[in-house]
């Protein structure tokens, strides 16, 4: 792995000076405020500051006006609590990636010269007892108005691999769950990948969270028993799904001046060497190269002056485990087709060539949608100073986020990828 020197070809550096983040999962007697705050004040913390410093802040959530009728002003109502007032306070909606936008948008307000510290925050507080309204806030993922149309265009995506009898869940489950088996099952037409590799994938996963300790799920789970849980939708099973969670997870970044001020030396703050939001474009389905993503990758590995070999650990949205196969395969981890075989072999495990999802991923760690990007910073974060426990990948020096969210045509509606280093 090359050395990091010099400035990455963005102007103005950026740092993350502190984290903090709740225990996702399921929370039905905290407020969306005590989450907010809890995650706010650990970065604060994390960066030796106060509120004082905060000269912008945004903040994102996706689900609060659908299940609370809050549909306007969250973050004002969220961070006055806290002290931050007087300052932008900015709404970010931008579905699972809502989090990683929330951070680019900060980034660049400072790298822009509005102010030197600002902050990003995802949350949300999904787990509801009207278990109907609580599943229907995915419904608004992709075009309402046309809702059939796209479940029909992106379900058609599986077709020639025929799911066997009782593979698919009694109970309800989100919609979103049945595109993504619709994923698994073109890549399985398409290359030859196999329901024991994606089961690799949740065992793996599972296995890294079990040394996380604000994970939702700390418990291990072999491939053979991934393979005999209750089944989703073919090829999916419930351990390699994401669950609903509730949670909270904050960022703070800096200039080279936010530094000097917070009296953080260089060698403790976290670089941003870049950071790209892509939104997704028509394409064929069969045009892998093609897929938002993957172009997404190549421009943050152009604004880092990077490239795939010199990331050293990754966090990658699997909300379900095809998700993690398909987005290793779009990041230049390996060849398109042989995501599967990746983690089969064990490369994305820690210890292996390219670890991916030390934290557990969304399907131990959670999904709290706007959060969860940011809470693949705070990983990141812990890796890249060495902090990150028994789950700590050796030698990490360079990290690589990315975070999709939504659909539309037949991929995410957006991506956002963040590349980091020592």
């Amino acid at each position: 792995m090359r050395q990091i020197k010099g400035e990455s070809s963005m102007s103005g550096e950026v740092f993350i000076v502190g984290v903090g983040m709740t225990p996702f999962g399921r929370w039905p007697d905290r407020p969306l405020k005590s989450l907010v705050a809890e995650a706010v004040r650990a970065a604060l913390k994390d960066a030796g500051t106060d509120v004082s410093t905060i000269g912008a802040a945004y903040f994102a959530n996706s689900t609060q006006g659908h299940l609370d009728g809050q549909h306007m002003i969250r973050g004002q109502i969220a961070l006055r609590p806290l002290g931050i007032e007087g300052i932008p306070v900015i709404n970010v909606e931008n579905a699972c990636a809502g989090g990683s936008t929330a951070f680019a948008l900060a980034v660049n307000h400072v790298r822009a010269g509005g102010c030197d510290i600002a902050l990003a925050v995802g949350a949300e507080k999904m787990i509801s007892p009207d278990r109907e309204r609580m599943m229907s806030v995915f419904d608004s993922g992709w075009e309402i108005a046309d809702s059939e149309a796209n479940r029909a265009k992106l379900t058609a995506l599986g077709e020639g691999i025929e799911a066997p009898e009782g593979t698919t869940s009694p109970k309800p489950y989100s919609v979103f769950m049945d595109v993504y088996a619709a994923f698994a099952r073109q890549h399985m037409r398409q290359f030859g990948s196999t329901q024991m590799q994606f089961a690799s994938v949740a065992a793996k996963n599972h296995g890294h969270s079990v040394h996380n300790p604000l994970a939702q799920f700390r418990d291990p789970f072999s491939v053979a028993q991934v393979l005999a849980a209750a089944p989703i939708t073919y090829p999916l099973t419930l351990p390699m799904c994401s669950p609903i969670s509730d949670g909270a997870a904050a960022v703070i970044v800096a200039s080279r001046q936010g530094l000097r001020r917070l009296g953080i030396v260089e060698d403790r703050g976290i670089r941003v060497l870049a950071s790209v939001i892509q939104t997704g474009s028509t394409r064929d389905p069969l045009a892998s190269d093609k897929h938002l993503t993957a172009l997404a990758a190549q421009r943050a590995y152009g604004e880092a002056g990077l490239g795939p070999n010199d990331v050293s650990v990754a966090e990658v949205h699997d909300a379900t485990a095809v998700g993690e196969v398909i987005q290793t395969e779009n990041l230049g981890f390996c060849a398109f087709g042989e995501g599967g075989a990746l983690a089969e072999r064990g490369d994305t495990a820690i210890g292996g060539r390219i670890p991916v999802n030390p934290s557990g991923g969304l399907e131990s760690k959670g999904h709290p949608i706007a959060a969860t990007g940011l809470g693949q910073l705070h990983e990141l974060v812990l890796q890249l100073r060495g902090q990150a426990g028994k789950r700590q990948v050796g030698g990490a020096r360079v990290a690589l986020a990315e975070n999709g969210g939504g659909l539309f045509g037949i991929e995410e509606a957006v991506a956002c990828i963040t590349i980091l280093g020592r």
